[in-house]
């Protein structure tokens, strides 16, 4: 009988011991799966827009995408639904890559519209489709308003209501 409970005593040591190890262990995988700091501040971009120029169009790179932001003058379309306002300033804010096949279109000053070079599509100065094959409008991407910075990649009410206003 004494052996017996040597022998619970052994078992539950060294059951207590493998789980001890096995909890150990799933630190380091947890640390292998989280994103690596680099991956996750490459998400989000902050653009200034205090000193971008009306009517010139700024390109910048968020996620391996062109990203287009245009400052509206006074005499170009507005479009509620798609324009993003900071202060009583309006901006064009889409990923610059077609709907159709995903090639970069090319802003047209003279012509004040996006064409893309693949098929002739068109976009107008708030990124709806206005000629060619594109099924759907240029895609707004996530963003949040600070001050008068856009930060790319967060999700803020600005964009939220943007959403719920083309749905």
């Amino acid at each position: 009988m004494a052996d017996k409970g040597r022998r619970n005593f052994i078992a539950w040591g060294f059951g207590g011991f493998a789980a001890a190890g096995g909890l150990i262990s799933l630190v380091p995988m947890k640390k292998a799966w989280d994103p690596l700091p680099s991956a996750l501040s490459s998400g989000f971009v902050t653009v200034d827009t205090a000193g971008l120029p009306e009517g010139k169009l700024n390109i910048i790179k968020w996620r391996g995408k062109p990203i287009f932001v245009l400052k509206k003058s006074a005499n170009m379309p507005v479009e509620a639904d798609r324009d993003v306002m900071i202060g009583n300033d309006r901006f064009l804010v889409v990923i610059g890559l077609c709907t159709h096949l995903g090639c970069i279109p090319t802003y047209r000053e003279n012509k004040v519209d996006f064409q893309c070079p693949c098929h002739g599509g068109r976009f107008d100065l708030s990124g709806t489709q206005t000629f060619g094959p594109p099924p759907k409008p240029l895609v707004i991407p996530p963003f949040e308003i600070k001050g008068t910075s856009i930060v790319l990649g967060e999700e803020g009410p600005e964009y939220k209501k943007m959403l719920a206003a083309q749905a």
